[in-house]
């Protein structure tokens, strides 16, 4: 498509968005014509800071994908959304990979019918394959064999014409210090008409002039797009953006889903892939979650070697991992999505506060059993009611700390010290980012300290039961008795003078054991 084409289309895009319900939040549209290519343009619609909008920036969008093109007919109009953070690829990022690429550009193009066709389509934008635009191309077939009764090659064949259509550079024309190359090739009427080839001559080694018509044949196909290898094999991408108000993972569980049979169906050799945010994901996720292994692994060896036990630092454990309900509890509440990065992020954070909770609260339950020798019941009553108050401001003060995060509460420092003029305001394109992180850790903690306060002291006694149950089994009968106090025997009466009660008073065992000899007994006075 000719440049002027094009510009006359952005002017018409141009004339739609001045129409649009959020015009207001829009700061600069800037358009550009021929920027990476003579048919390509593109509309670049900034908008105001989050502060100074009066409209949901999504909102807008959508009204742009709903409107842009109506009426507009001869071009392919798609509307994106710039990309946060590091490039992870589109939302829905399909990659099939094989050897041929005329199967590969078929099943590419299958794969999109499937999806058009489907209700899911409504949830998708700028649904395309990368093999789906292929170029009008001109095929030259040689004859081998006549070519080589006239002593040609293909060579001399593509020779011939690269220098008809494209040109062959004859001389040079200089100009004072500058050198400009002289190209030699057809006029533009010629190199546009097909008929023209047939004209042509390829000038054999012998000198002789042999018709192009003689030995080729030429035909207009259409040929394949960007050919794209990924580990050495060729492979075709089927991409789109979810829209606004859909979860991109659960649209990606429904295209999963709808597109099952075709993977069930794909040719020997070929294999099907979700690439893209997808897979940055799953490596995420794979990796927040060795993370927490490794945090729990290390947190355990420490605890163990503190406490010289195995049962308390597995209470501690397993209030942190009981710790995710709350956070699951929370996202459900809040309706909130489970973002990979941020709330794994938030999890291992908790794990933190709630191993020290547990850890002021068992200790102190020992310290009371071993210094007080109170019973399990009475050390654990009592250290509930003294530790109650430690673990209740930890998690209020942890909680009132990320309240602001979590909803979004931003106010220019700078501002606030310069002007004295701070502007708070609500949300931001911040707290979409941290939000699910202070959510995670506000809900997690406060579930945490339930458990803290009634789970753990519970599991804490149900350990010490189950403890001395295991030591009943597995202890020996003799040493059992041999750590058991025996009772004395009772030692025979004896009648003691009056005389001897000014004396110190022996024992009764002393006193049976020195009566067993008559010789030493000594007659009373």
């Amino acid at each position: 498509m000719p440049a002027l084409d094009v510009d006359e289309l952005v002017r018409g895009v141009e004339e739609q968005l001045a129409t649009l319900p959020g015009l207001a939040d829009v700061e600069s549209v800037v358009a550009t014509v021929g920027g990476s290519g003579t048919h390509l343009a593109s509309v670049t619609v900034s908008f105001v800071p989050y502060e100074e909008r009066a409209k949901d920036v999504f909102a807008t969008i959508e009204s742009v994908r709903a409107t842009a093109g109506d009426g507009i007919a001869g071009a392919a109009i798609t509307v994106e959304q710039p990309a946060m953070g590091p490039p992870t690829g589109q939302a829905l990022n399909i990659e099939i990979a094989g050897a041929d690429p005329a199967v590969l550009k078929r099943l590419g193009d299958e794969a999109v019918r499937l999806l058009e066709e489907s209700e899911l389509f409504a949830k998708l934008d700028g649904l395309t394959s990368d093999m789906a635009a292929g170029r009008p191309e001109l095929v030259v077939e040689v004859d081998r064999e006549r070519a080589a009764l006239y002593e040609l090659n293909t060579s001399d064949v593509g020779n011939t014409i690269r220098s008809a259509i494209n040109g062959r550079v004859a001389s040079q024309f200089r100009a004072g210090e500058e050198e400009y190359d002289i190209t030699v090739r057809l006029a533009a009427e010629f190199r546009e008409d097909l008929d023209s080839l047939g004209d042509l001559v390829v000038v054999a080694k012998s000198g002789a002039q042999i018709p192009l018509s003689s030995v080729a044949s030429w035909r207009i196909s259409r040929g394949l797009g960007d050919v794209t290898r990924k580990d050495l094999t060729r492979v075709v991408t089927v991409s789109a953006d979810v829209r606004a108000g859909f979860n991109a993972n659960a649209v990606v569980a429904e295209v999963r889903d709808e597109l099952l049979p075709f993977v069930d169906a794909l040719p020997t050799g070929y294999t099907l892939n979700f690439t893209g945010q997808q897979q940055e994901q799953q490596e995420s996720q794979a990796f927040l979650f060795v993370a927490f292994l490794l945090a729990a692994f290390l947190i355990a060896f420490i605890l163990i070697s503190q406490f010289d036990s195995v049962t308390k630092p597995l209470i501690i454990i397993s209030s942190v991992v009981m710790s995710t309900v709350g956070v699951l509890l929370g996202l459900v509440v809040f309706r909130m999505p489970f973002v990979v990065v941020m709330t794994g992020v938030g999890v291992i954070s908790l794990a933190g506060v709630v191993v020290n909770n547990a850890i002021v609260l068992i200790d102190y339950i020992d310290i009371l059993r071993r210094r007080d020798g109170l019973t399990v019941l009475e050390a654990i009553v009592r250290g509930g009611v003294t530790r109650f108050r430690p673990v209740i401001l930890t998690a209020i003060t942890t909680v009132l700390g990320l309240v602001p995060l979590a909803i979004g509460l931003n106010f220019d420092f700078f501002g606030l010290y310069t002007d004295l003029n701070p502007e708070f305001y609500w949300g931001g394109e911040q707290a979409a980012w941290w939000s699910p992180m202070a959510i995670a850790v506000i809900c997690g903690l406060g579930f945490a300290t339930f458990l803290t306060l009634l789970v753990v002291p519970v599991m804490y006694s149900l350990f010490d039961d189950l403890d001395a149950w295991v030591r009943r089994i597995f202890t020996p009968a003799s040493s059992r008795a041999a750590k058991e106090p025996s009772t004395p025997l009772a030692a025979p009466e004896r009648v003691v003078p009056a005389a001897a009660s000014s004396r110190l008073a022996v024992p009764a065992a002393a006193v049976s054991a020195t009566a067993t000899s008559p010789s030493d007994a000594q007659p009373p006075t």
